[in-house]
């Protein structure tokens, strides 16, 4: 069959008189490991009188083995293309942390091009349908014509995606037939072949130095310890779109309304085509969960047709969280499609094993979903990878080609019916009470909604409903409005709805709990004619009231007040131990004192904080609050957790030194620093202490944010007895998530025990209730409840002597299920969530959970801050 299929293809392209490349044909045959591995889609490549394919810019076909393109190859082909035909333009999207542009191809026949500006308003108009009546309605779809967005790179390990789609990009132009046309006539195919640019090169380069010279999974190193500034692999769980490439594409998609997103990954063999699977989050609309699978069972059907095994869908990734990268297009009424395609994290051939032998579920198993299985075994290479990829991409053109009219009036359905959902159905909507006293969270919140589309007012006047009586000035996020059901999903509680049921991430994320701002969800319909002033941006107005010689700026959560403190470095700062009232204002416990100067109001009022004058220093206990020398220590093998905590101490002006294996075992820890960071990290205390494991070779790293002579082999044992000697020479240690277990594992408390939950137990990244015991404790300054929301980080379960509970325990678990899924929550109730445990002549403040996760948790923050500002207090 596969015979007759390539026949076929190659006397189809005859007959449209395009010549052939031979050197393509011959090569792909040699690369491509098995005959069933091709398709005729793929199997030659046309050449048209000046249109460069890709081997004539960069000098190889894309497939070729042990060839691997960086950014700059990548844009200079595109270029290429997009000179040489008025069927290409490249539209820019920003650019990265380090300075690297980021942007994309636009690819349809010359009119198309030629009019691009007028299809993107199209779209932007069924985006948003409000005022848009039928006959209208029906005139632009007429008109309009779907995007549909291919990306690739997001994750720099799996590079086939890039390789392939600058082929892909010149089929599209140069190649005849009636797919072809009939893609260029029907869609607007959009083109974003690496979307972590940083991270490309990164790899690129490291793969060159190291991993070309792979043979098999044996052979196989490990990739570059840093792919983007602050993270790999959760670029794609960026949920709030805290960095900044992450947060180009964002602005581009609400620029263009792409009605289909297609994410291009690597991982298992040999396709997995996203279907949607459960749980799925019902906040989408239905029509979503229609359109996944009659692309995925198409894709199937055609490339089975072929005879190339391995392609499957459903039993991989769900549709519960919002947070990968390309839900943005299903978050805001599009499609997000999805492949894994099989891939050996570089360019080599290499053997490798799918499935080991009395594995009866692994991917060489035939399932429903999954009636043509892979092979137990196989030789795999980039071609492979280039081959299924394409196949399967050109499959799903033609579907999205011949109906472009109902992709069109899917998109523009789930818009409206977003609109009318929120104006029929409760809730109606939210509403952030005002007077709350740290603002600055709550203009985080409002920020972020607004970062993705969200539309968001303040009430004019006073509002009362039947949820209750609102102030003026209160913020209102109605429902009725095109991303409305979005802002459900990010503002309700998450329920979910099987707890026998596993899902690929976390389950819980409300963003007033993981604030710790107070949102009311609104059932009374009148919230929806309630006059608000529309609201593009909020920003936290600081002020100083009275005057005085000592400002007190109060302490009430604000996250800035560790930025203000880092910018008065040499004035003398004190906290005030207890609350008091002065002139009818109380000022909290942890509220900083300073003397009055116009540097200092100016600060205050230009970081949204709240001051009041005094006359003079107040009575009651108070202490300085000194700046510590402060390391943030990163094992090489688990940079990107580390790189949540960097990002977060960065965006505040918190200052700290970087360090790894190499500066703890040199030793002399005490001497240079006062508190040594520690962040969640590589799941447990042994691999923190051993990490990345010996290869035959050095694996040096030289380049930004660090630097190695090996960055294998790990701290080890001598690293760990320089960590003892830090804290009891009278250094404290702060250990975040799981890296608490590695204080009472390798003995720096030796009366802590870290043990782990039972198998039964089940929580994937909920939000959880705690119980704050010692609200004394400087940790807590600026918290007024003594029970609060926290996430659930898979740390350690503390077990501490009897006699030291009251003493050590700031901390502990309620046991309580606030958001997402708690499966197991006695396991963990009463147990402690903070610890803070004297060791010699220093401390080891120990959190189970991790105040700093992935820009979410703001709420939790301040705990981290705090235990900073007020180190050796």
């Amino acid at each position: 069959m596969g015979r007759f299929w390539r026949v076929a293809a190659l006397a189809s392209a005859a007959a449209f008189g395009q010549a052939q490349d031979a050197d393509f044909a011959m090569s792909v045959k040699q690369w491509t490991t098995k005959p069933e591995f091709l398709s005729p889609l793929v199997d030659h490549l046309p050449l048209v009188e000046g249109i460069p394919t890709p081997k004539d810019v960069l000098g190889y076909h894309a497939g070729t083995p042990k060839k691997l393109t960086d950014t700059t190859g990548v844009r200079r082909y595109f270029e290429a293309l997009a000179k040489a035909t008025k069927r290409v333009r490249i539209i820019e999207a920003g650019t990265t942390d380090e300075g690297r542009p980021c942007w994309s191809a636009v690819i349809a026949d010359e009119g198309t091009i030629a009019n691009l500006d007028a299809y993107k308003g199209y779209l932007a108009r069924l985006a948003d349908p409000r005022g848009l009546g039928e006959v209208d309605a029906r005139a632009v779809l007429e008109k309009a014509k779907p995007i549909y967005h291919l990306t690739g790179g997001l994750h720099s390990g799996e590079t086939g995606p890039p390789e392939m789609l600058m082929e892909l990009a010149y089929r599209l132009v140069a190649e005849d037939g009636a797919l072809y046309d009939a893609i260029r006539r029907n869609l607007i195919v959009m083109v974003t072949p690496v979307l972590e640019p940083d991270g490309r090169d990164r790899y690129v380069d490291w793969y060159r130095r190291y991993k070309v010279q792979e043979e098999s999974e044996e052979d196989r190193l490990p990739g570059p310890p840093y792919w983007g500034k602050y993270i790999y692999h959760d670029n794609n769980r960026d949920l709030h779109y805290s960095q900044v490439t992450m947060r180009n594409w964002l602005r581009a998609y609400l620029e263009w309304h792409p009605p289909i997103v297609h994410d291009l990954h690597e991982s298992v063999p040999f396709l997995y085509t996203f279907s949607g699977q459960a749980p799925q989050n019902a906040n989408l609309d239905p029509i979503l969960y229609a359109e996944l699978p009659w692309f995925a069972n198409y894709e199937m059907t055609k490339m089975i047709g072929y005879g190339m095994p391995g392609v499957w869908t459903h039993a991989f990734v769900d549709m519960w969280s919002v947070g990968y990268l390309g839900f943005m297009a299903s978050n805001h009424n599009g499609m997000l499609r999805m492949y894994e395609t099989y891939g050996n994290g570089g360019a080599n051939t290499m053997k490798r094993k799918v499935q080991a032998e009395g594995d009866n579920f692994g991917a060489a198993q035939r399932q429903w979903y999954r009636p043509l299985p892979a092979y137990k075994d196989v030789e795999w290479s980039m071609r492979n990878n280039t081959n299924y990829m394409q196949t399967g991409v050109l499959s799903a053109l033609e579907l999205a080609s011949s109906h472009p009219r109902v992709i069109l009036e899917n998109f523009y359905k789930k818009s409206l019916r977003a609109v009318q959902d929120g104006g029929s159905s409760a809730p109606y909507g939210f509403v952030i009470p005002a007077g709350q006293k740290d603002q600055s969270r709550v203009a985080w919140v409002v920020n972020t909604l607004r970062i993705q589309g969200i539309e968001v007012g303040t009430l004019r006047e006073e509002l009362k409903v039947k949820d209750g009586t609102f102030a003026a000035g209160s913020v209102v996020i109605k429902r009725n409005q095109p991303y409305g059901r979005l802002a459900k999903s990010l503002l309700e509680k998450q329920v979910f709805p099987d707890a026998n049921l596993r899902t690929y991430d976390d389950t819980g994320w409300t963003m007033g709990l993981t604030a710790m701002v107070e949102v009311k969800e609104i059932g009374d319909k009148a919230l929806l004619d309630a006059p608000v002033t529309a609201l593009d941006r909020m920003e936290a107005k600081g002020r100083v009231d009275g005057a005085g010689s000592v400002l007190a700026i109060l302490h009430n959560g604000e996250h800035r007040l560790i930025t203000l403190r880092y910018r008065l470095k040499g004035v003398k700062v004190e906290a005030v131990e207890k609350e008091f009232t002065s002139a009818g204002v109380t000022v909290p416990a942890g509220s900083l004192l300073v003397a009055d100067s116009e540097r200092v109001r100016r600060e205050v009022e230009e970081l949204g904080l709240r001051a009041m004058a005094l006359a003079a220093m107040p009575d009651g206990k108070r202490h300085e609050v000194d700046l510590p020398r402060m390391a943030v220590f990163s094992t090489w093998g688990y940079t990107q957790s580390v790189g949540w905590v960097r990002h977060t101490l960065d965006e505040y002006g918190v200052g700290y030194e970087l360090i790894y294996k190499e500066r703890v075992k040199k030793g002399g820890l005490r001497a240079a620093y006062d508190v040594i960071l520690i962040p969640s990290q590589a799941g447990s205390a042994k691999a923190l202490v051993y990490d990345i494991e010996p290869a035959k070779i050095p694996l040096a790293y030289k380049g930004l944010y660090g630097e190695s002579e090996d960055i294998t082999g790990g701290m080890g044992l001598a690293g760990a007895v320089e960590l003892e000697k830090f804290v009891r020479e009278g250094g404290v240690i702060i250990t975040l998530g799981t890296s608490s277990f590695f204080p009472a594992e390798f003995g720096l408390t030796r009366r802590v025990e870290a043990r782990r939950t039972s198998a039964a137990f089940y929580a994937p990244g909920p939000i959880v209730e705690a119980e704050v015991l010692k609200a004394g404790h400087p940790v807590f300054y600026g918290y007024d409840k003594k029970r609060l929301p926290v996430r659930y980080a898979s740390g350690p379960i503390f077990a501490i002597p009897e006699t030291e509970k009251n003493n050590w325990t700031l901390m502990k678990y309620t046991g309580t299920e606030l958001s997402g899924l708690l499966k197991g929550g006695p396991e963990i109730k009463d147990k402690a969530a903070i610890l803070d445990v004297p060791a010699g002549k220093g401390r080891v403040l120990m959190f189970a959970t991790n105040p700093c996760y992935r820009w979410q948790n703001h709420g939790e923050f301040t705990m981290l801050f705090n235990a900073i500002l007020h180190y050796n207090d």
